[in-house]
């Protein structure tokens, strides 16, 4: 039987993130890949539709149900399979439906919602996850649809603004400047210090800008080692700086000693046998690797984690600017969305009149057959075959029309003179 459109499938975006959940709480809503596939299996008995996105920073189930009373049991549900109770995750919770849901997964996937203005890598996370819910067998036609023009989205935001275009991470902002210094990065030498994580983001800038050679100095030669195979580097330990500071055109340094690795005399010896050719150097440390003394020394472009923050929020205002600029456009792509998803409503009403007209045909066809197996004539039984059918056909629109007409609804009677493509005659 036919549905209206009120009862059809809704989307619905329900989950937390870091601006509505602290990382205690995002910690324990969080879906592990080793239990995504059972959390998945299970959605799919509560939903018609289903995907789950789970960063660091968000959990959110993207879902499709018939009845939007299924929200409360979906909702139950993730907090039942993640031992809490309702009233724990509920302060924390969003939940979005229709063209909220559309507007929201949009901004997703535009790096708009994200804890760093604009960042790529979610675009990353919602394409894995649609990914391994296919695979699940979890996403339909509304789903897979959404989150490609989601995709679609993104790119058009990122080539069409400069929400991407300037850098906001420490290590990005620290090889941002030092490429404003060197023209030629594949002609200079980097020493970075230290082997963490901010070290090793560092290098994976500088390779990506075709750094010419990279040394790494840290307190553990095997950690160093294993960050400098990364790039195709050299691993030396502390002790060495001394020897290497000289071919250092680039120096960033991030370790935890409590006191300064490099000092203003080290500094003054490496410059001399450079020929005050400059060195650039950042110190991302806290407390900091170089003493302040040396950005009192010529040809030293020294530069501290303040320093950095000022660059990442003139990137950031930066960003805001073309985010601005995103927002406008990811109304007008939700608008697109949502004519197409109305569209998807009313279709349901062409597969029911199809339906109905299939089934007159079949029994029509039927009757047929009988009187042809009875030895009716052939010309007999096509002429009650064509007769019957056509009255079949036109008898609830003929019935329709009558009335309109009876009740001097013109407006109706337009409407079916566009709908039947009918035009006067003489």
């Amino acid at each position: 039987m036919y549905q209206s459109a009120s009862a059809s499938m809704t989307i619905f975006v329900i989950g937390v993130n870091h601006k509505t959940a602290p990382v205690q709480l995002r910690e324990r809503v969080a879906f592990t890949p080793e239990r995504l596939q059972q959390a998945l299996n299970e959605a799919r008995l509560l939903t018609t539709e289903s995907l789950i996105l789970s960063t660091c920073n968000r959990t959110e189930l993207y879902v499709v149900v018939l009845q939007p009373e299924q929200v409360k049991t979906i909702t139950q549900w993730f907090a039942n399979f993640h031992g809490i109770t309702l009233n724990e995750l509920k302060p924390y919770l969003y939940t979005y439906d229709t063209e909220q849901a559309v507007q929201h997964t949009l901004r997703v996937a535009c790096g708009l919602d994200s804890l760093i203005l604009g960042e790529p890598q979610i675009l990353g996370q919602l394409k894995d996850a649609l990914k391994t819910a296919h695979q699940a067998h979890t996403t339909g036609n509304q789903l897979n649809r959404l989150l490609q023009h989601a995709f679609t989205t993104a790119k058009k935001v990122r080539t069409q603004t400069n929400i991407g275009a300037n850098p906001v991470s420490v290590a990005f902002a620290a090889v941002s400047l030092a490429k404003q210094i060197f023209s030629h990065f594949e002609r200079q030498t980097a020493l970075l210090v230290g082997a963490g994580e901010t070290i090793e983001l560092v290098g994976k800038h500088l390779v990506a800008n075709n750094i010419g050679t990279v040394i790494i100095a840290n307190r553990s030669l095997p950690k160093a080692q294993a960050l400098a195979e990364q790039f195709h580097g050299t691993a030396i330990p502390l002790s060495a700086i001394a020897d290497y500071l000289p071919k250092a055109d680039i120096v960033i340094s991030s370790t935890a000693a409590p006191l300064p690795i490099i000092g203003k005399g080290l500094v003054e010896r490496a410059l001399k046998q450079r020929k005050h050719r400059p060195i650039f150097m950042v110190d991302i440390a806290v407390p900091r690797d170089i003493e302040p003394e040396v950005s009192e020394l010529d040809d030293i472009y020294l530069y501290t984690v303040d320093d950095l923050q000022s660059v990442i929020e003139e990137n950031l205002q930066s960003r805001r600017e073309a985010a601005a600029q995103a927002e406008e456009m990811v109304v007008t792509e939700v608008n697109t969305f949502a004519e197409w998803l109305r569209a998807q409503q009313h279709m349901q009403l062409i597969r029911y009149y199809r339906q109905q007209n299939d089934l007159m045909r079949q029994e029509v066809l039927s009757k047929a057959r009988q009187m042809l197996d009875n030895q009716h004539p052939t010309e007999e039984v096509l002429e009650y075959l064509a007769h019957t059918l056509t009255n079949k056909l036109t008898h609830a629109p003929t019935q329709a029309l009558n009335q309109a007409a009876r009740l001097g609804d013109y407006a109706q009677l337009e409407y079916a003179r566009k709908l039947f493509n009918l035009t006067d005659r003489d």
